[in-house]
């Protein structure tokens, strides 16, 4: 699908769509203050996807709030296509979509045409323009049978395909989404998934996902943003915290008769009819040495190279057991 950008001003096209730097949020509770963002530093360039990941409390959504406008900064900078969210909500929503998988955006007791009617109308777009953004839209997350229905009778699917279509009907430079895929069944995730990597790859459209998901991270996003605690612990892309952190990797190995196998630098961690997991270390022995091995002393029928888990590495971070 193609898109016509949100009726707000663009920015002139040069530097980082997005700039955070130093930007810091305190509470005050009756325990005294307490830092959800401890003064985070990262910039996002235009069209990319970026995964932003932590457990519970680490700080995620205060950020994304930060940058959609909704919380004011205790300190630092936040700078959102040139503008500045919290001074100019206005202006910066006309050129943002918004999801949060447990709030919605929709009108409830109204059937689903009539909430894209509305926003149609709140984002001043022209009817013709609104007519073949919606039809795609219609067309690609699979709303046709949905239209005449209040917002009250859909199911989590249908609602969550229904209110990324909300937030993309103006066409957004940029697209915030908070835990979009929360309690989707596999389906449905797989088919909001395919729409965001459309939207992203064809349009354009930068995009900043937040998610406990970390298959939504692996699939889709080229960088990956982790914060605990308040402040950012890692930068990069998933494949380098794969190769950074995950320390061990596993060679599958179908052999043609059912027999023992040993080699050194590695050991056998599963064991199913002729087929034999083998997990080694990724300093101290390569795969091509490990196969090599292999080869010269089994009959083999065929290998498969298993990397590490993201799930896993990202579990071991919290936890403290990868060093960052």
């Amino acid at each position: 699908m193609s898109a016509a950008r949100a009726t707000g001003a663009p920015s002139s096209g040069t530097g980082p769509v997005i700039q955070v730097a130093r930007l810091r949020k305190d509470f005050r509770t009756r325990q005294g203050r307490v830092t959800a963002v401890g003064g985070v530093d990262f910039e996002v360039a235009e069209g990319a996807f970026v995964g932003y990941a932590g457990p519970n409390g680490a700080g995620k959504s205060t950020t994304i709030k930060m940058m959609t406008g909704l919380l004011v900064p205790s300190s630092g900078k936040v700078l959102v296509d040139g503008l500045v969210p919290s001074r100019e909500r206005r202006r910066l929503a006309r050129r943002i979509g918004v999801v949060f998988g447990q709030r919605t955006q929709l009108w409830w007791d109204l059937p689903l045409e009539q909430s894209f009617e509305l926003v149609r109308h709140l984002y001043r777009t022209g009817a013709a323009e609104h007519r073949r953004r919606l039809g795609q839209l219609v067309e690609v997350l699979q709303l046709g049978p949905l239209l005449s229905r209040p917002v009250r009778s859909l199911s989590l699917g249908q609602r969550m395909r229904s209110e990324l279509a909300a937030a993309v009907l103006p066409g957004p430079k940029v697209l915030f989404l908070d835990e979009p895929t929360i309690g989707l069944d596999v389906e449905a995730k797989a088919a909001v998934r395919g729409f965001l990597k459309d939207l992203n790859q064809t349009d354009g459209t930068t995009v900043i996902l937040t998610t406990h998901d970390l298959d939504d991270i692996a699939e889709l996003c080229e960088r990956l943003l982790i914060i605990d605690k308040g402040l950012v612990i890692y930068d990069g892309t998933v494949e380098e915290l794969r190769h950074r952190y995950g320390t061990t990797r596993v060679l599958v190995v179908d052999l043609r008769k059912d027999v023992e196998l040993s080699v050194e630098g590695a050991r056998v961690v599963r064991i199913d009819g002729h087929r034999r997991w083998l997990e080694f270390a990724r300093d101290q022995v390569s795969a091509a040495e490990l196969i090599a091995r292999v080869m010269a002393a089994h009959d083999v029928v065929d290998l498969t190279l298993e990397e590490p888990d993201i799930e896993d590495i990202v579990r071991r971070i919290y936890r403290g057991e990868a060093a960052l």
